[in-house]
This record gives C-alpha cells, structure tokens and sequence, in this order.
C-alpha cells in the first residue's frame, strides 16, 4: 500500500504560504509559483531519476512511531520496527543514495527480553558529512530562534532545516534545488509526521526544491536566513548576499557559512580550474575580505563565530555515501593542501544583521 507523504506534505506548504500572506501579501507571489516549482522538480524530462525516487518515498512503511528528537545530533525517530520493515525501508532509502547531509536514526532500542525476530535493531543513515558538527559550532551564536520564520538556503536533505524546528521556529522553509534531495527530505518528513506540527497541526518544516535566485525578491519573509555551503559556488557572491538580504526582514539575521582562506582585507581565492575536485567554485575569500562584502551590501553587526578546517572525520565516505569525499580531494602528500595544491578546505560562519 502506498503512502501520500509527499502530497499530503505539499499541502501543509501551500496552506502554510497561504496562512503566511494573510500577514505578509509578499507571499503571494510564492504561492502563484508553486505549482510550477513542484511539478518541475518531479517532471522526467527535467530529472531522470524523479520517478524513481518519488516510487521509493511512496513504498516507505508506516511505523509506529513512539516519539522524534529534532533537537538531538543524531536526528531520531523512535519507532519499533520488524525485521520485514527493516529491510524494506533500508532496500528504499538506498535508493536515494548518496546521502551527504545527516546523520539520521529510524527505530529505537531493541527491548531486552522482545524476541529478536519481532523487533529490528534501528537504521542509522552515516551521511558524508557530520551535518552535527556545523550545527555544534553555529547554533550557540543564533540568536533565539523559537517562535522565527527561517529560510534554509541549500538546505540538502533537510537536516539543518529539521534542527532549526527542534530549536523551536515556528516556520522553517529550506530550499535546495536538487530532485534526490528533494526526496530524501520526503522520506525523512514521512517518518517525522507531525512531530513538528503546531497546536493547530499544521506542519512547521517545508521544502522547496527551487534555487535561492528562483524566489521572488525582497520577499522580507524571514527572522533568519541562513546560507551555509553555498557562497563559494555562486559566481556573483555579491548578488547572492543581496539575495539572502532581500527575504529578511528588518532586523532579521543572516547566517553565512562558506569556504574561506587565510589573509588579510583583500585576499580572495580565484581557483584557475578545480578546487578539492569541484569545478563550481569561484570564490574564496578571507573572513576580513568576506566582513568587507556583507558590509558594502549593507549588513551591520557582521562577526565571524567560527572559523573550522574540514577534517576527514566530520567529511568522509560511508555506507550510505559510496563515492570518493575529502581524502580523495586532498594532496595524498600534504593533508593542509587540496590534490590541486590550494590551502585545504577551511569553513568560517559570519553572523549579520539587515
């Protein structure tokens, strides 16, 4: 029997637009889009792989699911499951590799004395990337975000967004434009259920699967507006700050983690071809240069909280993440310089205001 999540998930978004333009006509214009925006990102003629993934998100059991930790490292859903749901919703989320962005938990523990055969040890999806560890060293500088709208700009597969309703928002939209995370999200939405909802039970976590420049501009939807990962592969940083400026409201806050480089007020890393592999890097600038530019755009109060270089440990392969990560993108030789000979990946997360 198939589920309804996705459906049932985009209609909690659309009422929730729809609740946010009674007090915001701005987001109108989201709502005229929407249709477009969720009918694209399942089309096969835009993505392959949509039906695939859409059919595997669909066949996911329903659990019964005792209680979700959105505000834990790992984020878990306790539930009890048997060997048959075990199997079959390990056999449906690998289908949905790679999973870069977690880690997650489905089940919980086995009872002592149940009989082994009736309950299943829990699913731990290892993600590329401990996503909990960039939560760690951002969330003590937030401010509080119990009761905010925030935007999660590329947001993957929703992990951080899911953190940000486990800290208390009141709305949180995350935006990515990729299909298979898309999805994923979906199949992490279908066991979370309305273990973020409201009193009203209106779901608190959305997803759309468009990109930052795809939005209406200076919307001034969102308390908080966090772009973290993103930066570094836009080709016009200063247009993509004015972007995340243009959804905050006044006196809204910024959160922006991205690839930096040691020096001084106007350093900036162009990177002649690749940089760790990726070919969609364009700029890495030093954290004084990058105070510089969300000053020039207007921001005020810019700090820097963080600065972090991406160890093998916190970005690796896994289980779940079978190609090559961080050790294949490094100098084989020297672990402080990437296979092209820049500095190795180095993360800073500044805070602003509008």
């Amino acid at each position: 029997m198939l589920n309804d999540t996705i459906t049932h998930a985009e209609r909690e978004l659309y009422l929730t637009l729809l609740e946010l333009a009674q007090q915001y006509p701005s987001a109108y214009e989201w709502l005229t889009q929407l249709p477009t925006w969720l009918n694209d990102i399942k089309d096969k003629a835009n993505y392959a792989h949509a039906p695939a993934y859409q059919a595997s998100v669909a066949r996911l059991p329903t659990l019964a699911v005792d209680n979700v930790d959105l505000d834990s490292d790992i984020l878990t859903i306790n539930a009890r499951l048997n060997q048959s749901q075990h199997k079959q919703t390990t056999a449906l989320l690998k289908q949905m590799m790679p999973w870069r962005k977690g880690p997650f938990q489905i089940g919980g523990q086995v009872d002592s004395g149940q009989d082994e055969g009736q309950q299943a040890a829990p699913i731990f999806i290892d993600t590329e990337w401990h996503s909990d560890w960039k939560w760690q060293r951002v969330a003590p500088h937030l401010g509080n975000l119990k009761g905010r709208r925030v935007l999660d700009v590329g947001g993957g597969s929703g992990y951080h967004g899911w953190r940000m309703a486990g800290a208390g928002a009141d709305t949180v939209i995350i935006i990515d434009p990729s299909c298979l995370f898309y999805h994923q999200f979906m199949a992490i939405r279908h066991f979370v259920g309305s273990a973020d909802a409201h009193e009203t039970g209106r779901y608190r976590t959305h997803y759309i699967p468009v990109p930052l420049e795809a939005l209406p501009e200076h919307s001034q939807l969102f308390d908080t507006v966090f772009s973290m990962g993103v930066l570094y592969h836009r080709l016009s940083p200063f247009e993509h700050l004015q972007q995340l400026k243009g959804q905050l409201v006044k006196g809204g806050e910024l959160v922006l983690e991205t690839l930096v480089i040691e020096g001084d007020a106007n350093t900036v890393l162009v990177p002649h071809d690749r940089y760790a592999q990726m070919n969609n890097v364009y700029f890495l600038p030093s954290v004084a240069t990058l105070i510089g530019w969300l000053e020039k755009i207007g921001f005020t109060e810019v700090r820097c909280v963080d600065v972090a270089v991406t160890s093998t440990d916190e970005q690796r392969k896994t289980e779940w993440m079978t190609y090559h990560s961080l050790t294949d993108f490094l100098d084989p030789n020297d672990s402080t310089k990437t296979i092209e000979g820049y500095p190795a990946p180095m993360r800073a997360t500044l805070i602003a205001k509008k």
